[in-house]
């Protein structure tokens, strides 16, 4: 794989409700860089090969997206463990046509570990952590168009309290605790959650650690 411009990009992967977002979009603000936010491969999700690309290509093609909520915890997991490893690809595609921008380029990852620590420098990666359970008690409370489509289809089942414990387990199993040590013994500097820190005081340390001044 070819390596990354070392001044130019950098990369936050993590568990969800860590901020990694938040701090993409307030780097590139702060830094007149670019942000490759969450989600960023979705621009080249209608162009897809259902063969290649099989769990990209589930949801964009799927016409009745309650059999989405109805899959089984282990039916969710594999096809997040999917999707995970096909983003990777179109990561490294779009990122490999910024190399040569003089903007640094601040990246929310899907980028697996192993193939973080192929392309980038250390000090150009972040490991941004919170509880795994925050995910799965909150998953709902984000007021963002998908998570509140995904509800409105639960309740819409013969039994929404069997079908919403049934999509929690999923949730329980993309974000277990096994996953989350994955992540924090990975070798690269990690940040915790800590809800007594501020938005600033957080991207102060993500400074330090990337060496932006």
């Amino acid at each position: 794989m070819k390596m990354m411009k070392k001044d130019r990009f950098y990369y936050i992967n993590g568990t969800a409700y860590a901020g990694k977002s938040t701090m993409v979009k307030r780097l590139a603000e702060k830094y007149d860089g670019i942000a490759c936010e969450e989600n960023y491969h979705d621009a080249l999700l209608e162009g897809l090969d259902r063969n290649e690309f099989p769990c990209l290509c589930y949801t964009r093609d799927l016409e009745d997206w309650h059999d989405f909520i109805r899959r089984s915890p282990e039916e969710y997991e594999a096809w997040y463990d999917g999707v995970s490893k096909e983003c990777e690809i179109l990561e490294l595609r779009i990122l490999e046509g910024l190399k040569e921008q003089d903007r640094p380029v601040f990246v929310d990852t899907n980028i697996s570990i192993e193939t973080l620590k192929q392309i980038a420098e250390p000090d150009h990666v972040l490991i941004m952590l919170a509880d795994p359970l925050i995910s799965v008690r909150r998953f709902f409370e984000r007021p963002d168009k998908e998570k509140q489509f995904l509800y409105r289809l639960i309740m819409e089942e013969a039994d929404p309290e069997k079908a919403m414990e049934n999509y929690r387990q999923g949730l329980m199993r993309i974000n277990s605790k096994e996953r989350y040590e994955r992540f924090l013994h990975s070798g690269f500097p990690v940040l915790v959650r800590d809800e007594n820190r501020s938005i600033e005081e957080t991207l102060k340390l993500v400074e330090e650690i990337f060496g932006l001044h």
